[in-house]
């Protein structure tokens, strides 16, 4: 058994509308911008799932049990590559839009979206852009917060 890779193995797209974020289809995600190209290699932030824990110790117990509680996701944000000339990631995530993150890994993201392929739906909100202090040796980066509006669909199917 082999590592999978994740270099060029990510591909992250804002998709303004999904009848059903279970089984996205392909045109849906086709109408979508992609965005991989344009963040940075860490920007990707906060999609990463964790459970509270629910304390089930009675009074009388000797030992502490517990038991999932709610899932959650904390600080989601994209950090992005601010473009020259035209810039739809830039134009298009402003404070106020909704829509969806989708989020496709362990197949080349120059594949495109194909039936049957396994993705994450994050229905979202973006807050307010931040532009990130200029640094020596970098490009101009910002950061776009995403709260999480609705139960992600984590274990989503491209329908065709």
């Amino acid at each position: 058994m082999a590592d999978s890779l994740a270099d060029g193995r990510t591909r992250v797209a804002y998709v303004p509308s999904i009848a059903n974020p279970a089984a996205p289809t392909v045109d849906e995600l086709n109408g979508g911008l992609l965005l991989q190209d344009v963040m940075t290699a860490d920007g990707l932030v906060g999609f990463e799932a964790s459970t509270a824990e629910v304390d089930t110790s009675s009074l009388g117990s000797t030992f502490d049990t517990k038991t999932i509680g709610r899932d959650s996701f904390s600080g989601t944000l994209l950090r992005l590559k601010k473009q020259t000339g035209s810039d739809p990631a830039f134009t298009t995530l402003t404070r106020g839009t909704d829509g969806y993150v989708v989020i496709r890994r362990d197949v080349a993201k120059d594949t495109g979206w194909a039936a049957g392929q396994d993705v994450e739906v994050y229905p979202i909100i973006c807050g307010r852009r931040r532009n990130l202090p200029p640094e020596a040796n970098s490009v101009r980066r910002y950061e776009v917060p995403t709260m999480i509006t609705d139960d992600p669909e984590l274990d989503a199917v491209v329908a065709s």
